[in-house]
């Protein structure tokens, strides 16, 4: 099982890799096209529409379904289109959904996100401690994802466009790691009576607990 959760890692990581590098040479490197669009876009629909669909929200997963249908449609017939808005729109729309997720998980009556996952990591249960921790860390993520998409929009509209490819392609998936990363590595300086996990056993917890996070409270 470890082994086949470490290559199921191993090959999200690789595609994520390839689908950035991929995104900033459409988007700076080759010349104008709808099927740019539906190159850069429709990745981020499927995953989407995937994720709503596994998590039973049927209705956002028929929008993913109709929306790349229809840029499908609009690339086919040669209609141009903005494609630099679009690019906005991927960027800042991906992260603006993470902040929305991780924010609806921070309801009165919810479980945090991170701390969902953080139960599961440690077999059910943590201390109150470490609970408000993980609540306090979801907040972080949701703040981080949040000034993300702030900053895209300012490169975008007062910067040159090839300034704000580099934020959105490069700088971003990097700020990412390094916000997760480097959060596990000074946890335990933090905070070493925590019970101790590895970055693997959280990626994993995630993972598994796609369709369970964000369930309310148990009274």
């Amino acid at each position: 099982m470890q082994t086949r959760d470490a290559a199921r890692i191993v090959a999200i990581l690789l595609a994520g890799a390839a689908y950035v590098l991929g995104s900033h040479w459409l988007m700076i490197q080759t010349e104008a096209s709808a099927w740019n669009v539906v190159g850069v876009l429709s990745p981020m629909l499927v995953v989407i529409g995937l994720g709503a669909w596994r998590s039973r929200h049927l209705g956002l997963a028929l929008v993913c379904l109709a929306v790349l249908a229809a840029l499908c449609v609009q690339a086919a017939m040669g209609v141009q289109v903005t494609a630099h808005a679009l690019y906005l729109f991927q960027h800042a729309g991906i992260n603006g959904f993470m902040a929305l997720v991780f924010g609806s998980t921070l309801r009165p009556g919810r479980t945090a996100l991170i701390s969902a996952v953080a139960i599961r990591v440690h077999g059910g249960a943590l201390i109150p401690e470490h609970m408000a921790y993980t609540r306090r860390l979801t907040q972080v993520w949701v703040i981080f994802f949040a000034c993300i998409v702030a900053v895209s929009l300012l490169l975008y509209f007062f910067a040159s466009f090839d300034s704000w490819a580099v934020f959105a392609n490069l700088v971003t998936p990097v700020a990412v790691a390094g916000l997760f990363f480097g959060e596990h590595l000074i946890r335990y300086r933090l905070h070493p009576h925590f019970e101790r996990s590895t970055i693997a056993d959280a990626v994993r917890a995630y993972m598994h607990n796609s369709k369970s996070s964000g369930t309310r409270v148990p009274q």
